[in-house]
């Protein structure tokens, strides 16, 4: 019995001993690392990582703005105007904002945008002004026009009245 408690305690140091020497083997492979995977590797790995990282923050970013009530409301207006669609043709593209854009700005009150779009015959830029009395408040359009691309620009919507509360079509 006191025989092979020792066979056993031999045999476990043997294994312990085999599994040492494989992880040696396998850090030598690379020279001054422990990681497996080589230096070229795990930068292609990071930086494919990271770039669709980058590509995820930008589209939740994208996909924000796209449901935010000063961009639904402008959207709106436009394709509700038949001079802006008769001078863009259908049919009518919205397309991503350009983020890096200082026009475009978004803070507790204000809102503005530079919405590119399109259509079947023209493409141009929605300009769109917005705002809110408060940070729980509703976004409200103060001005939507829409700017074609060889310079003529079309009114979509202008804030009338006093109170703010009422806008028209031009």
């Amino acid at each position: 019995m006191v025989r092979n408690l020792h066979y056993v305690l031999l045999f476990g140091q043997l294994a312990f001993d085999d599994f040492q020497e494989s992880c040696a083997m396998m850090w030598q492979k690379y020279a001054g690392s422990r990681r497996s995977m080589p230096l070229g590797a795990r930068i292609l790995f990071h930086s494919v990582l990271y770039a669709g990282g980058f590509a995820i923050v930008y589209y939740l970013i994208q996909k924000f703005h796209s449901r935010a009530l000063y961009y639904k409301l402008a959207v709106e207006q436009l394709q509700s105007h038949p001079e802006a669609q008769e001078a863009l043709g259908t049919p009518l593209n919205i397309h991503y904002l350009k983020l890096i854009d200082r026009e475009n700005f978004v803070d507790i009150a204000d809102a503005q945008l530079k919405i590119p779009v399109s259509g079947s015959k023209s493409e141009g830029l929605l300009y769109v002004h917005s705002s809110r009395s408060g940070p729980f408040q509703r976004w409200h359009l103060d001005k939507v026009f829409l700017e074609l691309k060889d310079g003529q620009r079309i009114p979509v919507f202008k804030l009338s009245g006093e109170n703010g509360d009422e806008g028209k079509k031009d």
